[in-house]
């Protein structure tokens, strides 16, 4: 079982890269421990700044630096990054255009029992919303750190969602395909498609090997760029199915469910089920425990798509 989240694969390919990149600069909301970077603080002082519990400085410091030539990498909880900075990630970001990487940690409802206020539900369809801004959602910590080095190559905002926990891996490190912005086909079936992003994919694929054992041919698509979304992969993925899935650890509305049904519905009318987090503050739980009364879990996926086949 991994014992690495994705939040160490991030500060792992920073510390590396920053070795021949003196241009790199990492910022935190008093957040360095929670997100994994305290290693890259401490080997890399002069490329560390520390702006205190003040998110909307953050990320206005960080497009600061950008228009100065450097790399900034913002990490905060994303539930405070989309929401206390969402004016200055618009402003000073993307209506900019500038290279600024903002990086929401403990996303979705990794802060388990401390309820919605730290929960982000939200962030995907706040981010997207916003012209300029890509959205990614790695699944695992291989594709998280093709990600990362991807990000270094451009010179364009985004905002990357990862969770608080190891998640198990899909890929393995000399098997790890990635195309950037070009969703990841796991398998291929002929049933039903799963559209899924972030920590949904593992539950994905292990709903497809459930749904296998009884006879239905499953594709998995890992959608870790919900925007720009990966419209190809989606109409052939469909094309080839009876019906599709999507699911997000997210709100029902304006997340990767709503994007996948606006392309569907333009381009290959078919019946579309979004599994998402209730529009309701969630229960008390870990991780787990809260994707499993949710049935965001291979158990759940498996039931729809069996029951709407």
């Amino acid at each position: 079982m991994n014992k690495i989240p994705n939040r160490q694969a991030i500060c792992d390919v920073l510390l590396e890269e920053a070795k021949k990149d003196k241009d790199i600069v990492v910022l935190c909301s008093d957040s360095r421990g929670s997100a994994s970077l305290t290693p890259f603080a401490e080997q890399f002082p002069e490329q560390f700044v520390e702006v205190g519990i003040a998110e909307q400085n953050l990320v206005s410091i960080s497009a600061g630096l950008a228009k100065c030539g450097k790399k900034p990498f913002a990490a905060s909880p994303a539930c405070f990054l989309s929401t206390r900075s969402y004016e200055q990630a618009k402003v000073d970001c993307a209506y900019s255009n500038t290279n600024v990487t903002l990086i929401g940690i403990s996303g979705g409802i990794s802060y388990g029992a401390l309820g919605m206020s730290h929960h982000s539900a939200q962030d995907i369809a706040a981010m997207a919303a916003i012209p300029n801004m890509r959205v990614y959602l790695p699944s695992d910590r291989f594709q998280t750190a093709h990600l990362v080095k991807a990000l270094l190559k451009d010179e364009k905002p985004a905002y990357v969602r990862v969770g608080r926990n190891p998640v198990e891996d899909i890929y393995t490190e000399d098997n790890c395909p990635f195309e950037m912005d070009k969703a990841t086909v796991i398998c291929e079936g002929t049933d039903v498609a799963i559209i899924a992003c972030g920590e949904m994919v593992k539950p994905a694929v292990d709903a497809a090997e459930l749904l296998k054992a009884d006879g239905i041919s499953a594709t998995v698509l890992d959608m870790y760029c919900v925007k720009p979304l990966d419209r190809e992969a989606i109409i052939k993925a469909a094309s080839h199915a009876k019906l599709v899935i999507t699911v997000e650890e997210h709100a029902p509305f304006g997340g990767l469910g709503s994007m996948v049904c606006q392309v569907i519905c333009s381009e290959c009318p078919m019946k579309v089920i979004n599994l998402a987090l209730p529009d309701a503050p969630v229960i008390t739980g870990t991780s787990k425990e809260v994707f499993n009364y949710y049935g965001l879990n291979a158990e759940g996926i498996a039931k729809t798509a069996k029951e709407n086949l």
